[in-house]
């Protein structure tokens, strides 16, 4: 059986993009306050939403809560 040609290796020189643990690396852990920061926004919009519930308050107690929730959860995803 004959046999295959071998390909020849890629001569061009590639730069492998930064991964996500090097970046962080690089900018170094997040302040303090930073922390507190985003557990007291979790922490109170979901004190808004329940309140809005049990007291029976306006709308807008809802929404307000659940922007500083979602406003939480990006600061958790930034969090290093």
């Amino acid at each position: 059986m004959p046999e295959s040609k071998r390909r020849k290796p890629n001569r061009t020189t590639r730069t492998l993009p930064k991964t996500a643990g090097a970046e962080a690396k690089a900018k170094g852990p997040s302040p303090t306050w930073y922390v507190w920061l985003m557990a007291g926004l979790l922490g109170l919009g979901l004190l808004a939403v329940l309140a809005r519930f049990i007291f029976q308050w306006p709308q807008y107690f809802l929404f307000g809560g659940f922007l500083m929730i979602a406003a939480g959860f990006i600061m958790a995803t930034n969090y290093r």
